[in-house]
């Protein structure tokens, strides 16, 4: 399985931010240009770029869309993944017109799961299963509630509808620099056997290294650390064995 680095864009007020924990009121500006942040990480080798809409999320419809992720899309000449604010198949239609290469389902997977099977075996692996977890439950709505089910049995029985792609988001390790929750990535890899994107609490090289050696993680997203500078995206690029 080959492993994949996504280096992470998170847009509010039309900004380039970071929250810790998904904390609305926790935020660090790191950009004033999302778009041009895309083009950076382009440039710098990305094959992916992973982009979350955190308006869109709050408040459930598509906000930076237009100006910001389609340009990205078609303008940078790298593969775009996109959650937040993807209530429907319009939404999910819209995207994948403009040049996005894959959609993230995230709190409507929970709310109304019976769409989201339907659009994974409408779309395949052009959607990705977007598993935000808070002590093991599920969060959603930009991580404003937690339900009452669990990660792994959502995982198991997207999984079993033919979800290829998941995104695992350990929250209480997202923005902290404190590693990723190897445990529960792993755990979620060998459940539903297909593949995991790991996101929350890289800070190293070798927190990289770790997850690309792991069985079943297939990538990790990667934020707070490219934009604190605790190493470069050619950096990350090498860990992942996808530069030269």
């Amino acid at each position: 399985m080959s492993f994949t680095i996504y280096p992470a864009i998170d847009m509010r007020g039309g900004k380039c931010v970071r929250l810790l924990q998904g904390d609305y009121d926790k935020e660090t500006i790191y950009g004033d240009s999302p778009f041009d942040m895309a083009q950076t990480f382009a440039a710098d080798g990305a094959e992916w770029i992973h982009m979350v809409d955190l308006d869109g999320a709050k408040d459930g419809k598509r906000v930076n869309d237009r100006f910001v992720i389609e340009a990205a899309a078609k303008l940078t000449g790298t593969n775009i993944q996109i959650g937040g604010g993807i209530r429907t198949e319009h939404d999910i239609l819209h995207y994948l017109e403009n040049g996005v290469d894959r959609v993230i389902i995230g709190s409507i997977a929970v709310s109304n799961p019976e769409f989201a099977i339907e659009m994974i075996q409408k779309y395949g692996k052009q959607i990705a299963i977007g598993i935000d977890a808070k002590n093991g439950y599920v969060a959603t709505h930009g991580w404003l509630d937690t339900s009452e089910i669990k990660a792994i049995e959502l995982a198991k029985r997207f999984a079993e509808a033919g979800a290829q792609n998941f995104i695992f988001t350990d929250i209480a390790t997202d923005g902290t620099l404190s590693g990723p929750n190897m445990t529960a990535v792993c755990e979620l890899a060998e459940v539903t056997g297909k593949n995991i994107i790991a996101s929350g609490g890289v800070s190293s090289i070798q927190d990289l290294e770790a997850l690309a050696a792991a069985k079943g993680i297939s990538g990790a997203i990667v934020g707070k650390a490219l934009y604190e500078q605790r190493f470069t995206l050619k950096e990350a690029l090498l860990a992942g064995g996808k530069a030269t």
